[in-house]
Parts: structure tokens; C-alpha cells; sequence
């Protein structure tokens, strides 16, 4: 499934295809723990939906400078 987030560090609409079902989500929606509603998906994938943050929004947010 085809999942569209908008970013709150970029602010730019961000997709991740997902390995999950529509019944997965809407028990996400409802209020199920993202680990149970979605314990095939990374600590990554699920992050995206719970945030909408991707690996480079963290990357960009905790960089170090030299």
C-alpha cells in the first residue's frame, strides 16, 4: 500500500510503499501501538507513519558539523 506523508521537517509530501493492508491501518487509526498493528514493517517504516519522517529528515535534523 502506497502511504503519502507530509514531512514536519521538510514540509514536502514524502511516499513509502508498505507491505500492509488496509485492516492494519485502520487498527493504527483506531489507536493500536504501531509494533501491533505493524510488526513486519522496519523501525523506519514505521516511523514514516507515525511521523512521516524518513531516514533523511533524520539525517538533516542530527547532523554533525565539522
Amino acid at each position: 500500500m502506497r502511504i503519502t506523508k507530509t514531512s514536519p521537517v521538510t514540509r514536502e509530501n514524502n511516499s513509502m510503499d508498505l507491505p500492509i493492508n488496509e485492516d492494519q491501518l485502520l487498527q493504527f487509526e483506531n489507536g493500536a501501538l504501531v509494533q501491533d498493528a505493524f510488526p513486519n514493517l522496519s523501525r523506519d517504516q514505521r516511523e514514516f507513519l507515525i511521523s512521516g519522517c524518513t531516514q533523511q529528515c533524520w539525517d538533516l535534523l542530527f547532523t554533525e558539523e565539522a
